[in-house]
C-alpha cells in the first residue's frame, strides 16, 4: 500500500509512504517509482535505514542501525558500505575509517572496547594489512601487519622512554603423524629482539631508502 505524491503516469514520484508486502516500510522521497532521493526505510526484523537513496539502492550519506544493535554511519554506494564511515559494534569496538563492498579497506583506525587497546593503519579487505601502529595503555607497536597478524621487523615504543627493536618471525611448522585429519593450525608470529635503544624516528622497511 502507498500514499504519497505521483507523477504524471502513475509512478511514485515525490514524498510518499509505502508498507511493502514482506512488512518493511518505507517513507521518503520517490523518483519515477524508485526510492530515490532522502528517506527512511525500516525493516520487519528491527533494522533500520535513514540516508540517502539512488534507484532504490543505499547511495550517499546515510544510517543504518542493525539488529544486534552496531550502527553504521558513513557513505554508500550501491547498498554497499563504500567510502568513509564509522561503525560501532555490538560489543562496543569501533571502526572509523575506509571502507570498500562492505569490509574495512584502506586506511582506518579500530578500537577494542574490552583492553582500550587502537590498530591504527592499513586494511585489506577487511583484514588488517600494512603498515600500522598498535596503541596499547602505556606503550605501542610499529610495524607491518599480514593477514591480521604482524610480521617482519618494528619496534616496541614504552611510554618510560625506551624503544625494543626486533622482528615478528613466522615459526616453521614442525611435521607430525601424515595420517592426521585436519591441518595443523598456523603457529602465531614469534617475536625477536635485536636492540633496546632510547626513542628513534621509525619508517616502514619499504620507505626507509626514501627518508633523508
Amino acid at each position: 500500500e502507498y500514499e504519497g505524491d505521483r507523477n504524471s503516469e502513475g509512478q511514485r514520484h515525490g514524498f510518499g509512504k509505502a508498507r511493502l508486502p514482506n512488512g518493511d516500510t518505507y517513507e521518503g522521497q520517490y523518483d519515477s517509482g524508485l526510492r530515490s532521493g532522502h528517506g527512511t526505510y525500516r525493516f520487519k526484523n528491527g533494522a533500520l535505514y535513514t540516508g540517502d537513496y539512488l534507484q532504490n539502492k543505499k547511495h550517499g550519506k546515510g544510517v543504518f542501525f542493525y539488529p544486534d544493535g552496531s550502527k553504521y554511519a558513513g557513505d554508500w554506494v550501491h547498498d554497499q558500505r563504500q567510502g568513509y564511515g564509522e561503525y560501532l559494534y555490538a560489543n562496543g569496538d569501533t571502526y572509523t575509517g575506509e571502507w570498500a563492498n562492505n569490509k574495512r579497506h584502506g586506511e582506518g583506525t579500530y578500537v577494542y572496547k574490552a583492553t582500550g587497546s587502537k590498530y591504527v593503519g592499513c586494511w585489506v579487505n577487511g583484514i588488517q594489512d600494512g603498515p600500522a601502529e598498535l596503541i596499547h595503555q602505556n606503550y605501542r607497536f610499529k610495524g607491518r601487519f599480514l593477514n591480521g597478524k604482524p610480521l617482519g621487523r618494528g619496534k616496541f615504543i614504552f611510554d618510560i622512554g625506551c624503544e625494543q627493536h626486533g622482528e615478528y618471525v613466522q615459526p616453521v611448522q614442525e611435521k607430525e603423524d601424515e595420517d592426521e585429519e585436519e591441518p595443523p593450525l598456523p603457529l602465531e608470529p614469534v617475536w625477536k629482539v635485536s636492540e633496546i635503544t632510547k626513542l628513534t624516528p621509525w619508517f616502514p622497511p619499504d620507505e626507509e631508502l626514501l627518508a633523508p
